[in-house]
């Protein structure tokens, strides 16, 4: 059985229809890519699967246990992580602590005042920053890093509540091209290791085809292909579509705007 089973999923906003009955499934340690242009519902869908919108209709089974309806918080704790476009932490606390707040919170000790927060779960955390190369900066303010050190903080902050299933909306967005490849090796090698699902959604092409093991293709809340990158690459309807939107393909290995 598939660790994810998403069926039907839909959300209407107004008369604008962003995700139409998108149906796919993902296997245990496997990374699928979904892309496509600006506006197709890539962020609508996420924000679905994890429970920050509501679903006019479907159903996500996530290790066959119904998502919809229940709370991000509560998705959270079942096993799924989630990273964001934009870097989700706090700057005034270290990297660390960043870290120890997420392991609170998974521990479900975030509202205990036994003792001091930055007490509790050291040890996790620097193993988790390890983890992503980050164990170095571990007592540096948030506010100071890199951003590509930001958003392996935020894979760290992801990873602490030991997911199953990891969603990344655009995780190297705003990085450098050196930044992206390390960043996506380093998600290739958690998933493979560990065996977490990754469901990805990136620009880069270069990252999707170097990194995915499979791609779905969405367009004006649509899936119009599903395969593999070199599926993806001759599908003519993939192609109409990104070079309606001033997209071509490459004939090696990626797809650049031109705009």
């Amino acid at each position: 059985m598939s660790l994810l089973v998403v069926r039907v999923l839909a959300k209407a906003f107004g008369g604008v229809q962003a995700v139409k009955d998108v149906s796919f499934h993902l296997e245990a340690g496997e990374m699928l890519a979904l892309i496509g242009p600006n506006g197709a519902g890539k962020s609508t869908c996420f924000n679905m699967l994890n429970g920050q919108l509501a679903a006019d209709k479907g159903s996500v089974l996530f290790d066959g246990r119904e998502l919809i309806g229940q709370r991000p918080r509560d998705i959270w704790r079942l096993g799924v992580g989630r990273t964001f476009q934009i870097t989700a932490t706090f700057a005034s606390m270290t990297v660390r602590e960043n870290v120890q707040m997420a392991l609170l919170s998974h521990h479900g000790e975030l509202f205990s005042f036994w003792r001091r927060a930055s007490h509790r779960h050291g040890a996790e955390a620097d193993r988790l920053l390890d983890r992503v190369g980050m164990l170095h900066q571990a007592d540096r303010a948030c506010g100071v890093l890199a951003y590509g050190d930001l958003k392996r903080l935020e894979l760290a902050v992801a990873l602490a509540n030991g997911p199953r299933l990891l969603l990344m909306d655009e995780p190297t967005a705003g990085m450098a091209p050196k930044e992206r490849v390390a960043l996506m090796e380093l998600v290739a090698g958690i998933a493979k290791e560990e065996q977490v699902s990754v469901l990805f959604t990136e620009h880069d092409m270069d990252v999707v085809f170097a990194h995915s093991d499979r791609l779905m293709v969405l367009n004006r809340g649509e899936i119009i292909a599903t395969g593999s990158a070199d599926d993806i690459r001759s599908n003519d309807l993939v192609k109409e579509v990104y070079l309606g939107g001033g997209t071509t393909f490459d004939t090696g290995r990626e797809m650049k705007s031109h705009a």
